[in-house]
């Protein structure tokens, strides 16, 4: 049978080959995605069923009748979306675009997915051919079936190996164990979930699962399978040994069912599978891969969150979008056996330095670890053997610093992690002085004081919370604003305590009377002294609106430690040193300046991921000189250092590239040498693509200008970090002047009317009305401010000037830079370098130290304390 598409309808055929859990996303994704009717898709499942949950696998082991079908299941009752089950898709022809099933079915087809998932391997040992395989709801049938009929046989319990001790393994072993198999496991690690546990964990795993009865051999592999009259009698190890087994079964991991991929010549990952893109395409146009089946990065996986993503990736590709599948989500929380096991991030805390907080209880099998950078505060990832509760609320942290001690976090501490109003009043909320999030509630409430704490100050003041290293004011802050909703109460927006207007309100204020320093401003519209929330503030406004030197007039103060230095500080209390190179565009005349300045100043070199390069090491009373080589041959500041323009990234473009449309290194020139120097609520990142491929990754840019033939295309809101959000298209097929008045108007009304430190994403999102509000104000001129905001543009173009050529060519500003006030020319003699292990120096550690050996100090090599004289 051979069916075509009816070209005259304009219908496009989506084949998606497999019918698994990646298939059933996909297929749900374009049923919702597609309101235009654009795609017929057709979904060719090798097995008998509907696509189902081959993550709940187990709970078929315990009850045979559990329907483990994905929903929806409605999509397949339509027309538009088929679901052809119990055939396989045995060729495809790339040339023609058809897909010839193993019942004889030939489908045309214009986009081809292939989600043929993967199998499970069984090593090369004498008698494989009696292993059994823990894959799908065939297997899993054919287990119980079979582990009751030995069961009958022997007149006792079957006697079941599981070889493989990861997540599959361990469901498997623990459901057959409750069948009332007698089960064990052997694993080649030394311990359980060895690739996603440490060595604590995975020993507590071990003791809760050997507590329920079933067998551990770890560090061996099975050799052999004996087997007697056709019967598996035992299995021999690598270590000589035996043990005596009627079932064997592998769940040693996945291989890739690539089959189709190699017959079509497609490129393949390193372990097979099919080698993908950032959209999920493979190497051959219109074929796309996701799922267990897609190498991305050279790397299979067989989680479900990973092949979700790249489901709702080509869904959004098939329709014209330009999603983007970046990273691999390795998170990971079931229930093995009964016990709750849960990892995610930098789990085994392979980042340098890093620092692990563990909670554990042999006794009771609770093992709790989190990993942090080495000061404590940023989260790395964690894991959780025993209780899982943590998991859930941690997660989504992952990578931000956190706003109490890290033991706070954990349950086995006997506290709970801080979840904003959701906080249980015996969390506690500020380590530093044991305040407890009932404390702040009934603070605010009046319990403790009669008239309530409702302000921010006043809160601080009569619980001491947040009054001594800071950390945990915004969680304070989101408390009283929640206790204030509670009782009917509009939260005030004050930027702090020393300024009862909101950011936007105080912008607003010092525009309209034209007010030039933070004395003038605290006296107008504040009281005492000011802080560290709304120095910077102020400090930022002032250079938005003035485009003065930062550090002038008194603005010094207000500035934040690396705008003081302009420069990043380092964790050794170094700097790095960012040149400004626009569009990535350098000339090698320019690289040898850098080249000579790293090597005469001892600096680690690192090419950043906004095209630039990062010169990290150098001492406070360095910057000038160095600063001063790099003006000289043309460089500029690239203010890494500020909330402000941070780079503009750029593809080739058309100059170049034989797919560029347009001349995208030109365009991001002009826009980063147009907005370079202007200070905002948030750092602000710019990309320009020369073509739809997007290899600029414009569409994680608070500004996103991708190429048409017709012009620009222009995409606001996107950003990447903790909480990555795809910029949002705001205009299509703009000329240069129309697009850079649209951007002019767009950043003057984000500076205007953000809150601290609130990126564009989130900007937009809290903005009424979003978008669409943010469209008619920049293209429509709904609120007749597009004069004022170009104008205001035009200022800090006009008024622009590098921040360290000015320094340079003033002898008081350069007086900042000191080591030491009292001897100006003496270097800290604390800065220590060692070299690493790939040709240049880091950090020397307090262990290096100690043991004195020769570090670098002030480009000298000499010993350090603890060396012989």
């Amino acid at each position: 049978m051979t069916e075509t598409t009816h070209a005259t309808t304009g219908v496009r055929d989506v084949v998606i080959v497999g019918g698994g859990p990646a298939a059933h996303r996909l297929a749900d994704s374009l049923h919702a995605r597609d309101t235009d009717h654009a795609l017929r898709v057709t979904v060719v499942g090798e097995e008998l069923h509907a696509p189902y949950d081959r993550v709940a696998l187990s709970t078929r082991l315990a009850d045979a009748a559990t329907d483990l079908t994905l929903q929806p299941t409605s999509m397949w009752d339509g027309e538009r979306i088929r679901l052809i089950t119990g055939e396989r898709v045995d060729a495809v022809d790339a040339v023609a675009r058809t897909a010839t099933t193993s019942a004889g079915t030939v489908l045309h087809w214009d986009e081809l997915v292939l989600a043929t998932g993967s199998s499970a391997p069984v090593p090369d040992l004498p008698g494989r051919e009696h292993a059994r395989v823990y894959r799908t709801i065939d297997d899993v049938d054919a287990l119980v079936a079979e582990s009751r009929e030995l069961a009958e046989r022997h007149g006792r319990p079957a006697r079941v190996l599981v070889a493989g001790g990861g997540l599959l393994g361990l469901e498997a072993a623990g459901g057959l164990a409750k069948l009332g198999a007698d089960a064990a496991v052997v694993h080649s690690g030394r311990w359980l979930m060895s690739a996603q546990l440490d060595e604590g964990a995975g020993r507590a795993l071990g003791r809760i699962i050997a507590g329920q009865g079933i067998a551990l051999h770890l560090g061996i592999r099975p050799s052999s399978i004996l087997v007697e009259d056709g019967a598996v009698v035992g299995v021999e190890f690598t270590d000589g040994s035996r043990t005596d087994v009627d079932l064997v079964i592998f769940a040693i991991g996945i291989s890739p069912r690539d089959e189709l991929a190699r017959q079509l010549g497609l490129e393949l990952g390193p372990r097979g599978g099919v080698a993908i893109d950032t959209a999920c395409a493979a190497s051959a146009p219109h074929i796309w891969a996701i799922g267990e089946v897609a190498s991305f990065e050279g790397r299979c996986t067989g989680l479900v969150a990973p092949a979700n993503a790249m489901a709702e990736v080509v869904a959004d590709r098939l329709l014209g979008g330009a999603a983007e599948f970046t990273s691999v989500d390795d998170a990971t929380k079931l229930k093995l056996s009964g016990v709750d096991v849960a990892s995610f991030g930098d789990a085994l805390a392979r980042t340098e330095q890093a620092l692990e907080i563990v909670y554990a209880d042999p006794a009771r099998g609770l093992y709790q670890k989190l990993v942090m950078t080495d000061d404590a505060k940023t989260l790395l990832g964690g894991i959780f053997v025993g209780d899982a509760s943590p998991y859930a609320s941690l997660r989504p942290l992952l990578g931000t610093q956190l706003s109490s001690e890290p033991a706070a976090y954990l349950s086995a501490s006997g506290m709970e992690a801080p979840a904003g109003d959701e906080l249980p009043a015996a969390a506690l909320v500020c380590a530093c002085n044991n305040v407890t999030a009932g404390t702040i509630r009934d603070a605010v409430n009046g319990t403790e004081h009669a008239d309530g704490c409702t302000e921010l100050g006043a809160l601080k003041t009569c619980t001491r919370a947040g009054t001594q290293c800071g950390s945990c004011v915004p969680l304070v802050k989101k408390l009283l604003e929640a206790e204030l909703k509670k009782s009917g109460v509009t939260p005030s927006r004050a930027l702090c305590e020393h300024f009862e207007l909101s950011r936007q309100e105080l912008f607003e204020s010092i525009r309209v009377l034209e007010l030039t320093s933070f004395d003038e401003i605290i006296a107008r519209f504040g009281t005492g002294r000011g802080c560290d929330v709304c120095k910077p503030v102020v400090g930022s406004i002032l250079a938005a609106q003035h485009g003065s030197y930062i550090l002038d007039g008194g603005r010094g103060g207000l500035q934040d430690t690396n705008d003081r230095a302009m420069a990043n500080m380092q964790k050794d209390g170094t700097y790095s040193v960012v040149p400004r190179i626009p569009a990535g565009e350098i000339t090698p005349q320019k690289l040898a300046v850098i080249a000579q300045v790293a090597t005469d100043f001892d600096l680690y070199t690192k090419i950043t991921g906004g095209q630039r390069i990062d010169l990290f090491g150098a001492r406070l009373d360095q910057l000038p000189e160095i600063w001063k080589r790099l003006v000289d041959a043309g460089f500029e500041s690239g203010q890494a250092y500020g909330k402000a323009l941070r780079n503009v990234k750029s593809c080739v473009g058309s100059t170049w590239c034989r797919y560029g449309v347009q001349d995208s290194v030109a365009m991001a020139v002009q826009l980063e040498l147009r907005y370079r120097g202007l200070r905002s609520p948030h750092k602000l990142k710019f990309g320009v693509s020369g073509c739809a491929r997007e290899c600029a990754e414009a569409r994680g840019k608070d500004v996103g200008v991708i190429a048409t033939d017709q012009g620009w295309n222009m995409y606001v809101g996107g950003n990447g970090g903790f909480q990555p959000a795809h910029a949002q298209l705001l205009a299509s097929d703009l000329d240069d002047e129309t697009l850079l008045r649209y951007i002019d108007r767009y950043i003057m009304y984000y500076i205007r009317t953000a809150d601290r430190l609130q990126r564009t994403a989130r900007w937009i999102e809290d903005i009424e009305g979003g978008l669409d509000h943010v469209r008619d104000v920049v293209v429509n001129d709904s609120l007749g401010l597009a004069d004022e905001l170009e104008r205001a543009m035009a200022k800090h173009v006009d008024t622009y000037e590098d921040e360290w050529a000015a320094t340079l060519a003033d002898p008081e500003r350069l007086r900042r830079f000191r080591s030491f006030v009292n001897a100006p020319n003496q270097p800290d003699p604390s800065v220590a370098r060692v070299p690493d292990e790939r040709g240049q120096f880091r950090p020397a550690t307090a262990e290096e130290r100690e043991r004195g050996e020769a570090v670098l100090v002030a480009g000298t090599t000499i010993p350090v304390r603890g060396a012989d004289a």
